[in-house]
């Protein structure tokens, strides 16, 4: 099971990690974010997560929305661009399940696949695309 750090409220749905609070983490979790952080987003930790390689995923329903203010609602969605753009992977938490490296490891050994609706990591999707 993938260690992640927590940013923001636990996520309600079960994303698959266990969660720490400091280092060794293979990942990061955002659960929740404040309007003033997405709109000005610098958190240390994801930052560094992101420069290392290290998956990051964002729980989008802790995102904050502005339905009632056009411009404010265009700032967000920009702002959400932006850590698309950066490699942040987006989930709702739903059906999917995430499959870290070291699953995607045990998937190929036991010679089964993921399923259609799961969410790789970048090193993951390489472990089962990669040849014997």
């Amino acid at each position: 099971m993938m260690r992640a750090l927590l940013i923001g409220k636990s996520p309600p749905a079960e994303l698959g990690v266990s969660y720490v609070t400091e280092k060794p983490y293979d990942g990061v979790v955002i659960g929740s974010l404040e309007l003033s952080q997405l709109l000005r987003f610098g958190e240390p930790a994801v930052l560094e997560a992101l420069a290392e390689g290290k998956p990051v995923y964002l729980y989008t329903p802790g995102l904050p929305e502005s339905p009632k203010n056009r411009a404010l609602s265009a700032s967000l969605a920009s702002a959400q661009r932006e850590l698309k753009n950066w490699g942040v992977i987006f989930t709702d938490g739903g059906r999917k399940r995430l499959i870290t490296a070291q699953e995607a490891k045990m998937l190929r050994q036991s010679g089964q696949k993921p399923g259609r609706d799961a969410v790789m990591t970048p090193l993951a999707k390489e472990i089962l695309e990669g040849s014997d």
